[in-house]
């Protein structure tokens, strides 16, 4: 509710106070007066008993309750008894809600909404109040009683209707319902009028005396009068303000009045002003030619020193100097550079021909060292043939007898077949260990490809690791700046760049990188977009060649020459191409020159040139780019299509990225992607792990196969080493024994042959060895020269990068001299124009200056001596012309100088003279204040011991001792109860009581403040809920004893206990609710 003015309800109740509505109202001494007496009277109409009480109340759908009521309210003594559940509380929440009171008043939820019963759409509250008797409100509208009807939606929207006796609509605003209120002197937010469960369970288990204090301020309604006061006091230091600042208007009302005074005393010839006047004006005219005079010899003085001043031809004459000997140290750069080259192009095709050389030669040697091996071995044989052969023709010539060859003969054989057998076996030994060789070289050869596929594999993860890694550091650095996604010095480019232009190196700043001068309309097309203009996100635009080189030297301080940006030349406009009849236009899928945010048109047109984006698609799914594309004839002017997994996709042709694609440059958030890219990471480092486990563990099997391979052929080369000597032994065996059969005389001449063999093969190893050497010889000159030749070039390349970067830098000095030149020419053509402008101007002031004392002349013949300054004399010339103004007026209208004179001193007087009476008033309104302090606190001491008495006589009905200690300064309120039997024990805290007691104590305090208050009705909620039946009939006792001494006033009590034990009155009436309904219960 809004805060209500109104005196203090006790048995003497004050007269109501007008809303202030941020208005000031002021008290007079007779209000005062008449307030004082009300304190002091009792006034008959509020003790009418049908003045604001409540006739009934209607609930629906309100909280768990579908319907109550109209429940009709007896004019005295009302009981609500019920079961919990049964909406004892709920009438008590809707009469604060119907009255218009907040939700958070009831203590019984926080929004409105909260009240709708659940599953329904809207409650309605319907409270009818009593209007009957000597003082009721607006009477013959709204007759002998009042219906006040709220409804509230379940989304917390409430509106009031306020209807008369006969159901009319009167109103549904809320300063009506507050204004019915007012007149009635009901606050449903003062606990005296309507005290809840909440309420009074946080007055029982309060420990702060503060909050005591604050609820009897609140109840007796002093702390309404004390903010009251506080009002007072703050609109009378606006008023104190206003004042002041009326003293401030007060002033300039009395320099307008002064100066009304001034021109009213004042009343002078205007003869000698008229005079005065005229021979300013020819002052004024010869003034003129002085300073034109001035003026000329100023620009004369000017022009001459001006031509006398060389300097810009100087730094001209001087730059160009400069600038020839720059140009000509570049020229002979380039030439010296066009030399090396030439020089480096000769080397390069010697070095060829070099190669070429080596090549024939080294295969020369080869083919001469195959030759050479063969007659070697061809020689080793005949020597190993001749032994043989002088071994035999030896073994002959001394033989033995007969006998002897014939055993010899007989062993021989016995040991060939032995040997034969022995080479059988060693076969088929030989047979088992080739194919066991064969199988394990198989095992050996799968393991090594599956070795070798491992590691390709984990050469791959360990690159995507790399790369991954590399990306996490672009990402990191681009949280504080976006251009080092674009490269790790990207930043440090574009300052140079900046710089370079603020220096003039450019005609047009170069634009780039384009990727960070377009951004996506839809983001999800980020990879699709970046796979399409892929390098061209990092390029550059300049708009002529000459700045294309500037920028190249920029950029190669700070990247390598394999990695640059792209630059890309062309013209710069500021708008975009027309494309009318170019673009492809689809009515499903945007282009990709749909799908960018290009501010610049540089670089659209630059794409639209380079890439052409505007006949790009961009498809999503890609089942449905295969259908545009090649299903079908795809949509005119489409070149080819990208999906959204960054596939690209041409009429008669489909290409799908071979690794896995990122977004490198578009990306949006850096901390997504970063973790991201940190998920990605762990996982490539947990495959890199396992791929390293697997391949130990096929290396180690390698290993293993390949030393039981070793021991394997090392066993068979044993086997056929045995197998060698085995048939080497039975060749001899047998060779032996035809040689026994053979002629000594031909073996010797076999011999003889062989001997002359040897000595052929001998002269064509020699020949062949000689032709081997110098081979060689050839071949290590040749290698020699190609050496010589590789170094000179390597000297050469390091000459040339020096001589470049020294033509870089004699370009950059000749651009920056280009540059200089360029503003000293235009500095030396300003000067010049300059000079110009001044003499055009000297001959118009010169002109100027005849006019002028020509008029000057015709005013005053001869030339006057002046001393002042033009606009001196035109300052004095101003100021008479307006007081002979001023003075031809006030001679024409005296009456009314003489009335404004009047009306001046008037309005100076009125204001001063109210200005004294609101001085005199705050001075008086600081007395009356302080009279009523003293009269407030006069007040809240009478009503804090008269609530001291009434607490100690309830009290004395439970035979305890109570008292209670008010402290107004510190604004604490301290309560002591004794129970019976502990008069004497110093404890007195109320904390030491049984809750029954605690609770006879809270009604003893709240009667005795009704005692001391007025309402016209009361309400107490389950005030004998912890009280045994002792305490709880005293109680009832001493409640219904009061609602009989206060028989005009209304008093609803609530409880769930029962009260068979009341008397029988008319002045009481009981509700019975009802338990709930079973299907009530479980809604």
């Amino acid at each position: 509710m809004n805060k209500r003015k109104s005196g203090v309800h006790n048995a003497v109740k004050p007269s109501k106070t007008p809303r202030t509505d941020g208005k000031t109202h002021v008290l007079e001494e007779e209000d005062v007066d008449e307030e004082d007496g009300a304190l002091q009277d009792h006034l008959s109409a509020s003790n009418v008993g049908d003045i604001g009480v409540i006739e009934s109340i209607t609930l629906r759908n309100f909280m768990s309750h579908h319907l109550l009521g109209p429940l009709k309210f007896g004019a005295n003594v009302n009981f609500i008894v019920g079961n919990n559940g049964t909406g004892k509380s709920a009438i008590l929440t809707a009469l604060i809600v119907g009255l218009g009171g907040k939700a958070t008043t009831t203590n019984r939820g926080t929004s409105l909404k909260g009240f709708v019963k659940y599953g329904e759409t809207s409650t309605d509250i319907k409270v009818k109040l009593k209007n009957r008797g000597n003082d009721p409100y607006k009477g013959d509208v709204y007759g002998d009683s009042i219906c006040i009807e709220h409804r509230i939606t379940s989304d917390g929207c409430r509106t009031c209707k306020i209807k008369n006796k006969a159901g009319h609509v009167v109103s549904t605003k809320k300063e009506e319902l507050t204004a019915i209120l007012d007149h009635f002197g009901i606050q449903v937010d003062n606990p005296v009028s309507v005290l809840n469960q909440e309420m009074s369970k946080q007055f029982l288990h309060s420990k702060s005396e503060a909050d005591k204090y604050r609820f009897f301020m609140k109840a007796t309604l002093l702390e309404q009068m004390k903010r009251d006061y506080i009002h007072i006091k703050q609109t009378k230091a606006v008023t104190r303000d206003q004042v002041e600042r009326q003293e401030e208007c007060l002033r300039d009302l009395r320099q307008l009045f002064l100066q009304r005074k001034e021109r009213y005393e004042r009343m002078s010839s205007l003869d000698d002003m008229r005079q005065t006047l005229e021979d300013l004006k020819k002052k004024m005219a010869w003034s003129l030619v002085r300073e034109k005079e001035s003026q000329v010899e100023q620009l004369k003085e000017q022009i001459e020193k001006e031509d006398a001043d060389c300097k810009h031809e100087e730094k001209l004459q001087l730059c160009q100097n400069k600038v020839a000997v720059a140009e000509k140290k570049l020229q002979d750069s380039q030439k010296h550079l066009c030399t090396l080259r030439e020089e480096q192009e000769h080397l390069t095709e010697e070095s060829r021909k070099m190669k070429e050389e080596i090549k024939v030669k080294t295969k020369a040697q080869k083919s001469q060292e195959v030759v050479y091996f063969r007659a070697e071995n061809k020689l080793k044989q005949l020597k190993k043939e001749q032994c043989l052969l002088q071994e035999r023709i030896h073994k002959i010539s001394h033989g033995s007898s007969r006998n002897r060859q014939e055993a010899e003969h007989m062993q021989h054989l016995k040991k060939i077949s032995a040997l034969k057998n022995q080479l059988e076996k060693l076969e088929t030994e030989s047979r088992a260990l080739n194919q066991e060789i064969k199988d394990r070289q198989q095992a050996l050869h799968k393991g090594r490809e599956e070795y070798d596929k491992l590691s390709m594999e984990e050469k791959n993860i360990k690159a995507s690791l790399e790369s991954k890694s590399k990306r996490k550091k672009q990402l990191m650095a681009s949280r504080s700046n976006r251009l080092r996604r674009f490269g790790d010095h990207m930043p440090e480019l574009m300052e140079s760049i900046n710089k370079a232009f603020a220096q003039g190196r450019f005609k047009k700043k170069p634009v780039g990188p384009i990727g960070a001068c377009i951004s996506l309309k839809d983001p999800t097309l980020t990879l699709a977009v970046e796979c399409c203009l892929g390098f061209f996100l990092k390029s550059f635009c300049c708009d002529n060649y000459k700045d294309e080189k500037v920028l190249q030297g920029l950029m190669s301080q700070y990247f390598y020459k394999g990695n640059r940006p792209q630059i890309m030349v062309c013209p710069f406009t500021d708008h975009v191409y027309n494309l009318q009849g170019r673009g492809v236009h689809h009515p499903e899928f945007p282009s990709v020159l749909d799908c960018l945010n290009i501010e610049n048109p540089v670089i659209a047109n630059c794409l639209i040139d380079m890439r052409s984006i505007e006949s790009i698609l961009v498809i999503r799914e890609k089942a449905r780019a295969r259908k545009v594309m090649q299903g079908s004839r795809p949509p005119k002017n489409c070149r080819e299509a990208f999906t959204a997994d960054g596939d690209q996709v041409f009429t008669n042709r489909y290409y799908t990225p071979e690794h896995e694609v990122l977004v490198k440059y578009l990306g949006g958030d850096p901390e997504a992607e970063i973790s991201l890219v940190n998920g990605e990471l762990e996982n490539i480092q947990a495959q890199l792990l396992r791929f390293q486990l697997h391949s130990c563990s096929v290396k180690e099997d390698i290993q293993l196969m390949e030393e039981k391979l070793r021991s394997v052929i090392m066993a068979c080369k044993k086997n056929q080493e045995s197998i060698n000597k085995v048939k080497a032994s039975i060749t001899e065996l047998e060779n032996i024994e035809e040689a026994q059969d053979e002629d000594i005389s031909s073996l010797e001449e076999e011999a003889q042959e062989n001997e002359q063999k040897i000595e052929l093969e001998k002269r064509i190893v020699k020949e062949a060895e000689d032709e081997l050497r110098k081979h060689e010889k050839g071949l290590l000159a040749v290698n020699q020269k190609f050496k010589d030749v590789k170094c000179k070039m390597e000297k050469l390349s390091d000459e040339m990068e020096q001589l470049k970067e020294e033509q870089v830098k004699a370009e950059t000095v000749c651009n920056k001299l280009d540059q200089t030149m360029k503003t000293l020419e235009k500095k030396l053509k300003d000067h010049q124009n300059n000079i110009q402008s001044m003499k055009e101007d000297l001959s118009l002031q010169e002109e100027d200056l005849r006019d002028c004392e020509a008029k000057a002349r015709e005013l005053c013949p001869e030339r006057q001596q002046v001393d002042q300054s033009p606009r001196s004399i035109d300052v004095e010339i101003t100021r008479l012309r307006q007081k002979i103004k001023t003075q031809e007026n006030s001679h024409g209208d005296k009456e009314q100088i003489i009335r404004e004179y009047a009306e001046a001193h008037s309005n100076y007087k009125s204001k001063s003279s109210q200005l004294r009476d609101l001085r005199k008033f705050i001075d008086r309104l600081d007395n009356i204040m302080i009279d009523r302090q003293d009269r407030y606190k006069t007040l809240r001491k009478s009503l804090s011991v008269r609530c001291k008495l009434y607490f100690n006589n309830f009290m004395i009905q439970l035979h305890c001792c109570g008292s209670m200690m008010f402290d107004h300064n510190n604004e604490t309120l301290s309560i002591s109860v004794k129970p019976p039997g502990q008069e004497m024990n110093s404890v007195s805290d109320m904390r030491s009581l049984s809750g029954g007691e605690r609770s006879f104590s809270t009604v003893c305090f709240i009667l005795a403040l009704w005692e001391i208050t007025e309402s016209p009705f009361r309400c107490l909620d389950e005030f004998d809920v912890y009280m045994d039946m002792h305490n709880r009939s005293i109680s009832m006792n001493m409640l219904v004893a009061l609602s009989e001494r206060q028989h005009l006033r209304q008093f609803i009590f609530i409880t769930p206990q029962s009260i068979s034990q009341l008397p029988k009155s008319t002045n009481i009436t009981i509700h019975q609710l009802q338990d709930p309904e079973k299907d009530t219960e479980e809604e």
